[in-house]
């Protein structure tokens, strides 16, 4: 950068599920400097982080401002997104995700004016990741591919993307816990985290993350942790008595899911039960801390999240409660 005569300035004040004392940190970092440029490297904290200051920075107010989409009426600066991890696909989407202090809700930001001009796929940036933070990273880009595929919101785009993003993700997942080196295998998790995050951007999510996100407010359990417990679950939940359902899993499970004489949401949820268990996470509620008693205020809480109302059975929280229930 300085050889090309630009002048950088490193924030470096981000942490993971962003709030807006971070954003409105990175803003006046950002005013300090007076940037006319924003490269964000990093998770998908980073990313988001970053994104959430080009809205404040451009267009003023604060994050609930642009809680939704298309609320920035004023152009915002270029940015560029470099991921160092394989799993939030922020890189692809024009949402940031800023999580409220009070409620502890995560508030989705969108406008397509915060999306990355560039995003740069590098491998070799994430060869120094920990083996759990590939491991909760490439949980979490699993569920964006699995819940996408079957969302209210998905079309044909979407479910290219989501079934592309699958079979990357799953061919690599444990080649990168074996062998952390493997640049092939690396460059393959980045793809189908990246395709992932397209498959979002075009569509939605589902119950899965509106049940990760309290479990995370109330014990710390980390993002993609929480995700891997609960997703099995949901896919159970979602195809029970749906053959429609059940033959969009089976679509991304492709040969494998045919050949089986079990139906495809059991496939693919002892699929994902054999994903985590090769990460050595933890496969139920019981396991990471929680108590049963307050199941009833997580479901509460994650009926209030809004990627519950994409979810392809219609769900509430009586049934999220059950949902608690079964990975207990």
């Amino acid at each position: 950068m300085t050889e090309a005569n630009l002048a950088v300035f490193t924030f470096d004040g981000v942490k993971e599920n962003p709030t807006e004392r971070e954003v409105d940190a990175g803003v006046v970092f950002a005013r300090t400097h007076n940037v006319d440029c924003i490269v964000a490297v990093g998770g998908g904290s980073s990313m988001d982080c970053a994104k959430g200051i080009n809205f404040i920075l451009t267009n003023g107010g604060r994050m609930a401002d642009y809680k939704g989409h298309d609320k920035a009426k004023k152009p915002m600066l270029p940015s560029v997104g470099v991921p160092t991890t394989a799993g939030t696909g922020s890189e692809a989407q024009s949402y940031a995700l800023i999580t409220d202090e009070r409620s502890h809700l995560k508030m989705a930001c969108g406008d397509k004016k915060a999306a990355f001009r560039v995003a740069i796929l590098d491998p070799e940036v994430t060869l120094s990741q920990p083996k759990s933070v590939t491991a909760v990273t490439g949980i979490d880009a699993v569920a964006h591919a699995i819940e996408s595929q079957v969302c209210t919101k998905r079309n044909p785009l979407s479910q290219m993307c989501s079934v592309a993003a699958f079979r990357h993700l799953d061919q690599n997942f444990e080649v990168v816990l074996r062998s952390p080196n493997d640049l092939a295998a690396r460059s393959g998790m980045q793809v189908g985290a990246y395709l992932a995050g397209m498959a979002i951007e075009n569509a939605m999510l589902g119950v899965c993350h509106s049940c990760a996100n309290p479990l995370t407010a109330h014990y710390g359990i980390t993002h993609g942790v929480a995700i891997g417990v609960m997703l099995p679950h949901v896919i159970r939940f979602n195809a029970a008595q749906n053959p429609e359902i059940d033959g969009l899993y089976a679509g991304l499970l492709g040969d494998f899911g045919r050949v089986s004489a079990k139906p495809a949401a059991e496939v693919l949820a002892a699929r994902v039960c054999e994903l985590t268990a090769a990460a050595g996470l933890p496969q139920s509620l019981k396991e990471c801390g929680v108590s049963e008693s307050i199941l009833h205020l997580l479901a509460e809480e994650a009926n209030q999240q809004w990627t519950a109302r994409f979810n392809p059975r219609p769900i509430g929280e009586a049934d999220i409660h059950k949902l608690y229930q079964s990975a207990w």
